[in-house]
């Protein structure tokens, strides 16, 4: 099967996930963490920029992080495992939507299934792109999917309550709206966890998809009752790599003010990891 192909068979795929029930699609930060999420079940995966970023010692910012860099990350992670991946694109690296869309081709290309394009502008400011040019981007990345003749699942982000803006919701609800009828697949305002508001912002973009990120232990936020509310998927962000940061700097801090070595006392075996990803080189 031909590249192009076989990642039109896997955007198939990703796509039909998006059509009833819910899924989770975790976030792996290497390749090492994409292939174990693989082996665990899972039926698609999607980047973290931040957990991407600090595998290099860097911040989440598309100012430090290149888009050659990220786009080979992609690249690497669409390779390892044959699941649908969806790359965080962030903000398109681009400000404006003709640049967007050149961004969004080179995105499709390197093999993902789908892509997210989040209205935040970069920096320290916190502050949302206006209106009529967060609609446009959105727009010029739904343009140049369909250009690219693969199908690839465009998730249109509304980062309102990641910048703490008065009435996030209701801010959430008109942007998100706006998305879906610029030709968002799946709509996702990471942040939210109220179950009326999740479940409000399900239906004002029906019949799209809804992403929920679940980013800390929340009741509310459980596979069970964000499916009854209607979500379509939920994804962890950099969560995952956020709990293998917080093990390591454990054990590395006890390492360096005891000299003892305790905190090694509860690992995983080397010939356990060694067996996996031995594996997993044979299967492809």
């Amino acid at each position: 099967m031909s590249n192009s192909n076989q990642q039109l068979s896997v955007v198939e795929t990703f796509r039909n996930l998006h059509k009833s029930g819910c899924f989770l699609i975790p976030n792996p930060f290497d390749l090492g963490s994409a292939v174990y999420l693989h082996h665990l079940g899972f039926k698609a995966l999607a980047t973290s920029s931040a957990g991407f970023a600090f595998t290099r010692g860097l911040p989440d910012d598309v100012d430090v992080i290149g888009l050659d860099v990220m786009l080979q990350h992609f690249r690497e992670v669409a390779a390892a495992t044959p699941l649908p991946v969806n790359a965080d694109f962030q903000n398109g690296y681009a400000d404006e939507p003709e640049l967007v869309a050149q961004n969004v081709k080179l995105c499709v290309d390197t093999g993902v299934a789908g892509l997210s394009i989040e209205d935040r502008i970069p920096g320290a400011s916190r502050q949302l792109y206006d209106d009529a040019i967060a609609l446009e981007r959105v727009k010029a990345a739904r343009e140049a999917i369909d250009q690219s003749g693969i199908p690839v699942v465009l998730t249109a982000r509304c980062e309102v309550y990641l910048v703490q803006k008065p009435a996030p919701f209701d801010f959430a609800v008109r942007r998100l709206t706006a998305f879906a009828d610029a030709g968002a697949d799946c709509l996702y305002a990471p942040g939210v966890t109220d179950p009326d508001e999740i479940e409000a912002i399900v239906k004002a973009v029906a019949p799209r998809a809804v992403n929920v990120l679940a980013f800390r232990p929340d009741p509310n936020l459980s596979l069970a009752n964000l499916t009854d509310l209607g979500v379509r998927r939920i994804s962890v962000g950099s969560a995952l790599a956020r709990v293998g940061w917080t093990a390591f700097m454990k054990a590395a801090s006890d390492i360096a003010e005891t000299g003892e070595f305790t905190s090694l006392a509860e690992n995983n075996s080397f010939a356990e990891l060694n067996a996996l990803f031995r594996q997993s080189t044979e299967r492809s």
